[in-house]
């Protein structure tokens, strides 16, 4: 093991003697085939030989030799088998890790969803109700799999991630390590075999595994790293000066479309700044439940939810002021930042809402609160 990895298990290790809440660390990924398997396999062993009580919850090695070689002397807690639509399917046993109470487990495939008529939903579900009882996780994740980041991920494989976790989960992370390789190593890896076997090459080389496109994941997984350390600062070394502290606020409308958008982006910039942001929809008398239709009353509500699970505070006030409410509700929370969409108007709508636009814009510029226009 090389010393950057000695020093991530010695850190990890201090961490799990510290505290009696389990300790949670992220082995962060690109994609599939970068490592992330073989390095939790690899500190479990580094734990174990620092008189560390660790076992396997749960780990993927897609036939991988080198990641298989490494679950030798490490013990396994067996996973339990449900019955679902006519055939048996194997699932990580929650129940039996809490009651074998190792000191630490190592959770491969952070994101995976859950067999119908298990406790959790989500397997990053079961990952809280283990840390509240006191055992530390070791767990992998590609950083396609975080809520905030989907349409972003979509444009740039254009893959649709239906498997994905909340970033307050990642936010919650005691320790985030990027696993990274070069573009080239990746793909060189993929021709190995080391990845998938030979038979889906040929099509990985052709979809997912593009220079460009590995480039791009790469930056991101490596930006979340950053924002990580950022926030780890920003709570652990104190200030000097005492700063303004920022807050942000998304304004959204019933077009769902852009309001996935907006709020994706604001919980983007307020996981950066590792500050507590707000959903805020003013509801004009045309838009009482009376007067729109159900779809649209559905995908509003889906809005709604969708902030919720990203860790906003959800504000819904009826009045026909929209500039008047979206700049009171600032002053109020003293919002640093407002995030509204880019207006999309035809000819019949421009007399109508560019004034309103016009007048949000000049009443802003008068406070200290910053406006970003998301496209």
């Amino acid at each position: 093991m090389n010393s950057d990895s000695s020093n991530s298990t010695k850190n990890f290790l201090d961490l799990i003697k510290k505290s009696r809440r389990g300790k949670f660390k992220v082995y962060l990924g690109m994609s599939a085939g970068v490592g992330k398997s073989y390095r939790m396999l690899q500190e479990g062993h580094a734990l174990l030989k620092n008189g560390i009580n660790i076992q396997i919850g749960y780990i993927e090695t897609h036939r991988r030799l080198e990641t298989e070689a490494l679950l030798h002397g490490i013990p396994m807690i067996a996973r339990r088998q449900l019955y679902y639509k006519g055939k048996y399917l194997e699932e990580m046993d929650m129940n039996a890790i809490i009651n074998i109470h190792p000191d630490a487990v190592i959770i491969d495939e952070l994101a995976h969803s859950n067999v119908e008529g298990s406790k959790n939903a989500k397997r990053w579900q079961d990952v809280l109700d283990i840390l509240d009882v006191g055992i530390s996780v070791i767990s992998a994740l590609n950083i396609q799999h975080l809520e905030s980041m989907n349409e972003e991920i979509e444009r740039i494989t254009g893959i649709a991630v239906t498997e994905r976790i909340p970033d307050k989960l990642l936010e919650a992370a005691d320790e985030i390590v990027n696993i990274d390789l070069t573009a080239d190593e990746l793909i060189d890896r993929l021709k190995a075999g080391k990845i998938y076997d030979s038979s889906k090459i040929e099509q990985a080389l052709n979809n997912f595994f593009q220079p460009e496109k590995i480039l791009q994941l790469r930056e991101l997984a490596l930006k979340e790293v950053a924002h990580h350390l950022q926030r780890k600062i920003n709570v652990e070394v104190p200030h000097q000066i005492k700063l303004r502290p920022e807050k942000f606020m998304a304004c959204i409308s019933t077009n769902h479309q852009t309001a996935k958008v907006i709020i994706r982006k604001t919980a983007r910039l307020a996981s950066y700044y590792s500050s507590p942001w707000i959903v805020l929809y003013v509801q004009r008398t045309k838009e009482s439940s009376d007067r729109i239709k159900l779809d649209l009353q559905r995908h509003l509500i889906n809005s709604f939810k969708l902030a919720t699970e990203l860790g906003a505070e959800v504000i819904k006030i009826k009045n026909d002021d929209v500039t008047q409410t979206i700049t009171r509700i600032a002053m109020e929370k003293e919002v640093t930042t407002i995030c509204i969409g880019k207006p999309h108007l035809n000819l019949l709508q421009i007399i109508m809402q560019t004034a309103i636009f016009n007048q949000l814009l000049k009443t802003i510029s008068k406070t200290q609160t910053d406006l970003v226009i998301v496209s």
